[in-house]
C-alpha cells in the first residue's frame, strides 16, 4: 500500500488530524488497531468538556492551542453533526485562601486570549445560576465559552467527514514499526503488511511512546492516569447548568459535576497515577472518591446515589513533559508527534490539527487545497428522540423501519440502527456510541438481543460472531443446544 500520509490512531486526536489533511491533494490512511473509530480509552471515555482555556500556564504548548481550539471547535462542530452546548463553567470555592487562585486563573485565562472571564464574588448570584450549589460557596470563576460534547461522537463525525473527502481508514490494523531509512520516514509495518508512506503521524494516545521510539525518536514517556466516573440517569440532567469544577490541585482539575449533550449528570473523573495501560476497571474506593467530590459541590447528589445508571474508567495519556509534544524532527524527516494529549487535549486539538498541516508543509509534502471540499457531514436523522413528528413521519413513510424502536430508553429505531451499520458500526459497542442504544436507564436490557439480531442480519454472519467491542468479545458463546449436545457426546 502507498500513502502521502499515515495517521497512527483514530482517536479524537487521529480523526480530526484527518479531517483537516482531508482539505488538501493528499494519499491520507489512517490506522487504528481498534475495530472502530473512538474505541480508545482516551476518546470514548472523558468528560467531554470544550475548556476555555485559563487552566494552562501562559507560553505552553497547552496554552497555545487551548482558547483556540475552543473557538474552533465552535466552529466545526456544526459544520460535521456533532453535538456542542455552550453551558460555560465556574470554577468553585468555598474557602477564603482559595480565591487567590481564582484569580490567577482569571490572569492565566486573560494571557491565553480567553475572553469573557469573570470573578462572581456574590453567593446570591451563584445560587441564582446553580441552585444547588452549595451554599458554603463564597465565590467563583465563570468561563462563558466552556462548552460540553460528546469525545465519541465527535470523533465519528470528524472521521466520517475526513471519509467523505476521500481519506481511507484501515481498522483492526496494529502498527508493529516504522520504516526509516537515512534521516527520513518511509512509512510503517503493519500486522497486515508494509504501508509506504512520506510522512507518518504518531496519535496513538497512551501508546504514543511506543510509536515514536519505533521511528528513533525517544524523547518522553506516557504514564496512564486512571479516572472514574459515574453517569446519573437523565431525571436529573437539569441538577446542574454549568460545568462545575473545584479548585484545582497540582494534578487534576478535581471532580467535576456537568450536564451532559445527551441530558444526563456526569460526575469525576478522579486522578491516579498507573502502571497498565489496559486497566480499565473501576473500583469502590475510586467510586466513592468521586462521589464525596462531587457532593462537596452539590450535597444533595448524597441522598441520589440510587440514580447512578453506570460506572466507567478512564485512562489519560499522563507524558512525563507535562504538556503537549507537538514536534517534527530532523533526524527522522517527516514523522511527527502528537503525543501526550491529556486535558485539555480535546479542546485543543482542532487548533493542534492546523499545526501539524504545517509541520508536514515544512518537512517538504507540497499541500495543495482541494477544490471541492465538503466540509458537512450529514448525522444519523434522529427525528423520533428529538420529537420531530412531522419530519419522523416522512422518514416512516420511505421506510417503516424508523418507526420500529428498538431501544426504548433512548428512543433510538431500527432505521437509525441500520443508518449506523451503513457508517460502520460492526459492533454492539460501535451502533452504541452512533445511536445511544444500550446507554439509557437499563443499560441495554432491552435492546440488546434485539441489536445482534439487526448486526449478525446486516453483516451476514451467525448471531454467536457478534461481539461487544471486536476481538474475543463475543456476546453470544454457544447456543444452548449445542451445549447440550455437546454435554451428551462427552458422556
Amino acid at each position: 500500500m502507498r500513502a502521502d500520509v499515515v495517521i497512527v490512531g483514530a482517536g479524537i486526536v487521529g480523526s480530526t488530524i484527518a479531517r483537516e489533511l482531508s482539505k488538501y491533494d493528499l494519499e491520507v490512511l489512517v490506522v487504528e488497531r481498534e475495530p472502530d473509530v473512538a474505541f480508545g480509552s482516551p476518546t470514548k471515555a472523558n468528560t467531554g468538556i470544550i475548556h476555555a482555556g485559563y487552566d494552562d500556564k501562559p507560553g505552553t504548548v497547552k496554552a497555545e492551542h487551548c482558547s483556540r481550539g475552543n473557538s474552533l471547535w465552535h466552529k466545526i462542530a456544526p459544520e460535521v453533526g456533532a453535538p456542542l452546548k455552550e453551558t460555560g463553567s465556574l470554577v468553585v470555592t468555598m474557602k477564603e485562601e482559595e480565591v487567590p487562585v481564582l484569580k490567577e486563573l482569571k490572569g492565566r485565562g486573560e494571557k491565553n486570549g480567553v475572553p469573557g472571564l469573570e470573578i462572581i464574588d456574590d453567593p446570591e448570584r451563584l445560587l441564582e445560576m446553580e441552585p444547588h450549589l452549595n451554599r458554603k460557596a463564597i465565590a467563583a470563576l465563570y468561563a462563558p465559552t466552556a462548552a460540553i460534547t460528546s469525545p465519541y461522537d465527535l470523533a465519528m463525525a470528524m472521521m466520517e467527514n475526513a471519509v467523505q473527502n476521500g481519506v481511507e481508514i484501515l481498522l483492526e490494523t496494529e502498527v508493529t514499526g516504522v520504516m526509516v531509512k537515512g534521516a527520513e520516514t518511509r512509512g510503517v509495518r503493519t500486522s497486515r503488511g508494509g504501508i509506504e508512506a512520506d510522512c507518518v503521524v504518531n496519535a496513538a494516545g497512551l501508546w504514543a511512546d511506543r510509536l515514536s521510539a519505533m521511528a528513533g525518536i525517544n524523547r518522553f514517556t506516557i504514564h496512564p492516569r486512571k479516572g472514574e466516573y459515574c453517569i446519573f440517569d437523565k431525571k436529573l440532567g437539569s441538577l446542574v447548568h454549568h460545568v462545575l469544577f473545584p479548585a484545582p490541585t497540582p494534578i487534576s482539575k478535581g471532580i467535576v459535576v456537568t450536564p451532559t449533550v445527551d441530558g444526563n449528570l456526569l460526575i469525576g473523573p478522579n486522578a491516579q497515577n498507573m502502571e497498565d495501560k489496559e486497566d480499565m476497571t473501576t473500583t469502590s474506593g475510586g467510586l466513592a472518591e468521586v462521589f464525596t467530590g462531587a457532593s462537596q459541590l452539590i450535597p444533595s447528589l448524597e441522598e441520589k446515589r440510587h440514580m447512578v445508571i453506570t460506572n466507567f474508567c478512564g485512562l489519560r495519556p499522563e507524558p512525563n513533559t507535562q504538556d503537549f509534544v507537538i514536534e517534527a524532527y530532523k533526524e527522522v524527516r517527516g514523522f511527527i508527534n502528537v503525543a501526550g494529549m491529556k486535558s485539555p487535549g480535546l479542546t485543543a486539538v482542532p487548533s493542534v490539527a492546523q499545526k501539524v498541516a504545517a509541520l508536514l508543509r515544512e518537512s517538504g509534502l507540497e499541500l495543495r487545497e482541494k477544490e471541492k471540499f465538503n466540509p458537512r457531514r450529514k448525522p444519523i436523522d434522529r427525528s423520533i428522540r428529538e420529537l420531530n413528528l412531522s419530519k419522523a413521519e416522512g422518514l416512516i413513510n420511505q421506510d417503516a423501519r424508523h418507526g420500529h424502536v428498538i431501544c426504548r430508553c433512548e428512543h433510538v429505531t431500527e432505521g437509525e440502527i441500520l443508518n449506523a451499520i451503513k457508517w460502520g458500526a460492526s459492533t454492539l459497542d460501535g451502533v452504541k456510541f452512533r445511536t445511544r442504544a444500550g446507554m439509557g436507564r437499563c443499560q441495554g436490557g432491552f435492546c440488546t438481543p434485539h441489536i445482534i439480531k439487526i448486526l449478525a442480519r446486516e453483516l451476514g454472519i451467525p448471531a454467536e460472531r457478534v461481539t461487544k467491542r471486536g476481538g474475543k468479545s463475543r456476546l453470544l458463546p454457544y447456543r444452548v443446544k449445542d451445549l447440550l449436545l455437546r454435554g451428551e457426546s462427552d458422556d
